[in-house]
């Protein structure tokens, strides 16, 4: 099954997105926030891409 573009990154996203949360739940460590500084403009703009493609992923999930 072939994927396009969106469908990659959006996979990506959601698997940075689920490893930071149990990375988090498991040791109280964040690595978004580790990486590019608690509450920074690049960690938030992560945050939204993460949740953006949690929505589209539950759009594609009900595709066909």
């Amino acid at each position: 099954m072939a994927r396009n573009t969106w469908e990659i990154v959006a996979l990506v996203l959601l698997v940075v997105g689920g490893l930071n949360w149990g990375l988090f739940g498991a040791f109280s460590f964040n690595v978004v926030d580790t990486v590019f500084g608690a509450g920074s403009v690049v960690a938030r703009i992560v945050y939204v891409l993460v949740g953006v493609s949690a929505i589209y992923a539950l759009f594609f999930a009900f595709k066909e």
